[in-house]
């Protein structure tokens, strides 16, 4: 065999490495994940640093304080952004906490409507297609 070496399987041939790297949907979960937390970091700090940069509506349904909505952003902007990395190393238990967080994301976002509407709609999207592509079926490329 020339050019080639035996018994030395590296790359996707290998056995070791199936599954073990995340591929397709989950990786496009991941990087959206690490996008929609880095979104919710800015928003959190951008509601804590400065709350009269949004705009509060009168008589909502929810009514909770900016201050407050910016910490829980912040938060949950960091753990889905940390989330998000761990979704690269194709673990199962990552995907399953994305969705929980990807869920919990999108409600806050949900909660969020009357303070930056047209963002909170983008993110709840984003969530959606987070969550659809963390429960869609694995399939092996090489099949």
């Amino acid at each position: 065999m020339a050019g080639s070496v035996s018994g030395s399987r590296t790359g996707h041939d290998a056995p070791a490495g199936r599954g073990s790297a995340a591929s397709g949907w989950t990786v496009f979960a991941a990087v959206m994940m690490i996008f929609g937390g880095a979104m919710a970091i800015l928003e959190g700090i951008s509601a804590i640093a400065k709350d009269n940069v949004f705009v509060t509506t009168q008589n909502y349904v929810f009514q909770f304080s900016l201050t407050g909505w910016g910490w829980v952003h912040l938060i949950l902007g960091i753990v889905v952004v940390l989330a998000g990395c761990a979704l690269f190393t194709g673990a199962l238990w990552a995907r399953a906490v994305g969705v929980l967080l990807a869920g919990l994301l999108a409600v806050a976002n949900f909660l969020w409507l009357p303070y930056y509407p047209f963002w909170s709609i983008v993110l709840i999207a984003i969530n959606i297609f987070i969550i659809w592509a963390l429960c869609s079926p694995q399939r092996d490329a090489r099949t």
